[in-house]
């Protein structure tokens, strides 16, 4: 019989509905349960696409015994991390402090008011390698929570004030200047992979944020170091077993330091981030590689992402049946020599093994290999390989497919927006910049509320229950600048401006200009969660500066563009000393440094020729941070064009930064100039 997750619209929490653990979502029923029963709660933290949460749920919460014993002593609450990231980064904190290291399946036990006073991650069905097994973990809580009660409560309101003592305090509440960018610039200088790119050992994540960060340094000082990094990180993924070489897109990091083996899980925020990296490298060099995967990634998004109601799902399993029965890691996307032959026979075969790297030896498990791009001696028939990555595809395409996690993130889907949009506009691919409309779209209508507030998760066309975290705004923001600029649409600045006064009233300590991640008015947890610096995706705190930055270049708006300033203050005291971990930061203050650049084009239409040259040369600009407002005369759509007539009856663009202009130009070549940063 289905548990209480039954009614749930996650993916992940659904997963868990036919459990026999008496599931809980994450509600103050729960705790008040087990208050009435006098039991701890058990907190299961995870996500539908986390290798290991799976295993866990096979191993423990699908055992009867094990199920039985925590439903007699146990209030068991689950949690999507997706869903919820508010509780997970308060309890994620906990569990960091306290153990030293964090990961999913997160597992803590909790006391009746929510203060946790016991943690861990994974635990096997039986004891392994001094791990102690979940049976005895659940009976040692147990016997404590009965015979030690006072010194359990004393633990856990330790660690609650422990936790409200770690307050985020930063020096003053200015941007960071030449000097901290130089030096975060030579930080990643020392933690950079020379040989293989990126940064750190193994497992290797793609640095994303940091890549951004790099772009718009090298445009606005042109450091060729910078630009260096970032090309050659780029080459390396795109060319390594991270990156799909059949279908296109990223896998979530590379266990090796070499990026040929991935966690084959495909998220939506590392997609939507790297395309849009691809595409700004693209820009900045003109490189076919970058072009193509920005393509491929843009691509593989749509197809492969996509929902019925037209917004992004948020990831595809790493896990997938090898045609067995079994579910398997990587099943879906490893090769082996004999699959070739099969495939494609023995020449072409041979040709595949050649260009993908493929061994007898096998470079994942079992003697597959994961397909890759190594530079090789001699030159490959381009024509020959496209039909043999063809034919692989279509044959991949037969085999069982890895699950889709169909959750509807509102901060993910912003980021796809902003990549779709911006790679739409590049590479005049007008079928991507609509699939961002219509994502957008989905979020007005689904998201959004009459106040504007955000509800963070949709599925199937339902809204979910969760409010909308700091890192929602944020990028639905971002996603909607970005929108703006391309499509001379002025309603999505205006739907902009009304998530960032959120961010202004909701989010923003009004005394120090810190940022929080949950509203004033959400639920309190024992703790509100406060984080700046990046993860897999950026931190709310500075993406909601960057989003505060360019609406600020768009309208003028004094209030927003101090937020930011204030925001970034975290960025002058982190950047020099972990520049790994704030790159959206780092990003947003060269957008500060160099401006960021104003750019009203005008025209008589905007379909007209003259106006569509100009426009396409403001969007390539690699001026940091540089906002883009189009329209005809007279035009109220965007602030920017107010009083900007046509030059001689011509289409023109007017730049402007830190409150000077240059003269308007007719001329492309002259604003390509006046944009290279």
């Amino acid at each position: 019989m289905p548990n209480r997750l039954a009614h749930e619209t996650s993916p992940y929490l659904l997963q868990h509905a036919d459990n026999p653990v008496d599931w809980w979502p994450w509600s103050e029923e729960a705790f008040e349960e087990a208050r009435k029963r006098n039991v701890p709660v058990l907190l299961s933290v995870g996500y539908s696409s986390c290798h290991w949460c799976h295993v866990m749920a096979h191993e423990s919460f699908e055992d009867q015994e094990t199920a039985e014993y925590l439903n007699a002593h146990y209030v068991s609450v689950k949690v999507d991390r997706e869903e919820r990231p508010d509780v997970d980064a308060v309890y994620m904190e906990a569990v960091q402090a306290a153990t030293g290291q964090g990961g999913w399946p997160m597992t803590v036990f909790l006391t009746p008011d929510a203060e946790p006073f016991y943690f861990g991650t994974y635990f096997p069905p039986a004891p392994r390698q001094g791990m102690p097994s979940f049976r005895q973990v659940l009976q040692g809580v147990h016997q404590a929570w009965e015979e030690r009660r006072d010194e359990v409560t004393e633990v856990a309101g330790k660690i609650v004030r422990d936790l409200a003592g770690r307050e985020i305090t930063y020096g003053d509440a200015r941007t960071p200047g030449e000097e901290e960018l130089a030096q975060a610039l030579l930080g990643l200088t020392r933690e950079y992979d020379p040989q293989r790119g990126g940064f750190g050992g193994a497992p290797k994540f793609p640095p994303s944020m940091v890549l951004e960060f790099l772009l718009r340094h090298h445009a606005r000082t042109g450091a060729e170091g910078a630009l260096q990094m970032a090309r050659d990180t780029c080459e390396r993924m795109a060319r390594g077993g991270i990156y799909d070489q059949l279908g296109g897109g990223f896998a979530r990091y590379s266990v090796d330091r070499d990026w040929v083996v991935p966690h084959f899980e495909k998220m939506l925020y590392d997609n939507a981030l790297l395309c849009r990296v691809y595409a700004h490298l693209w820009r900045s060099t003109g490189s076919e590689l970058a072009r193509r995967v920005a393509l491929e990634t843009a691509d593989f998004m749509v197809r492969e992402l996509r929902t019925n109601e037209g917004a992004f799902a948020s990831a595809l399993d790493a896990d997938s049946d090898d045609g067995t029965g079994k579910h398997v890691e990587g099943a879906y996307y490893v090769w082996t020599p004999e699959q070739l032959r099969e495939v494609l026979g023995e020449q072409d075969a041979e040709l595949a093994a050649q260009v993908f790297g493929v061994t007898e030896e096998g470079t994942f498990e079992e003697g597959a290999s994961v397909l890759q791009l190594p530079v090789r001696d001699g030159v490959f028939d381009a024509e020959k390989v496209a039909s043999v990555r063809e034919r692989l595809l279509a044959e991949r395409s037969g085999r069982p497919a890895p699950g889709r996690d169909d959750k509807v993130v509102a901060a993910w889907n912003g980021l796809a927006i902003a990549a779709l949009a911006e790679t739409g506009a590049y590479f005049e691919r007008p079928d991507l910049v609509e699939a961002a409309v219509a994502a957008a779209d989905l979020l007005v209508r689904l998201h959004l509320d009459e106040q504007a507030r955000l509800t963070r998760t949709s599925k199937d066309g339902h809204a979910g229950a969760n409010a909308g975290v700091l890192e929602d705004y944020a990028d639905v923001a971002e996603g909607f600048l970005a929108l703006a600029s391309v499509t001379g649409e002025g309603v999505w600045l205006e739907f902009a401006g009304f998530l960032l006064d959120h961010v202004l009233v909701r989010f923003t300590d009004p005394e120090s200009g810190a940022l929080y991640d949950t509203a004033a008015d959400a639920e309190q947890l024992i703790r509100r969660p406060q984080d700046p610096t990046d993860n897999a995706a950026p931190s709310g705190w500075t993406a909601a500066a960057n989003a505060l930055l360019s609406y600020a270049a768009h309208t003028g708006s004094e209030p927003h563009r101090t937020a930011a300033e204030r925001a970034l203050g975290v960025v002058k005291a982190l950047g020099p000393r972990v520049p790994r971990f704030i790159g959206w930061g780092l990003a947003a203050a060269e957008a500060v440094l160099d401006g960021p650049r104003e750019v009203a084009i005008v025209g008589p239409a905007l379909d007209d020729e003259g106006t569509r040259a100009l426009h396409r040369t403001a969007l390539l600009g690699t001026a940091p941070g540089a906002v883009v407002a189009v329209g005809v005369p007279g035009s109220e759509e965007f602030p920017l064009l107010a009083d900007r007539p046509l030059v001689g009856g011509e289409p023109a663009a007017y730049v402007c930064r830190n409150f000077t202009c240059d003269a308007p130009t007719t001329e492309p070549d002259r604003l390509s100039t006046v944009l290279s940063g």
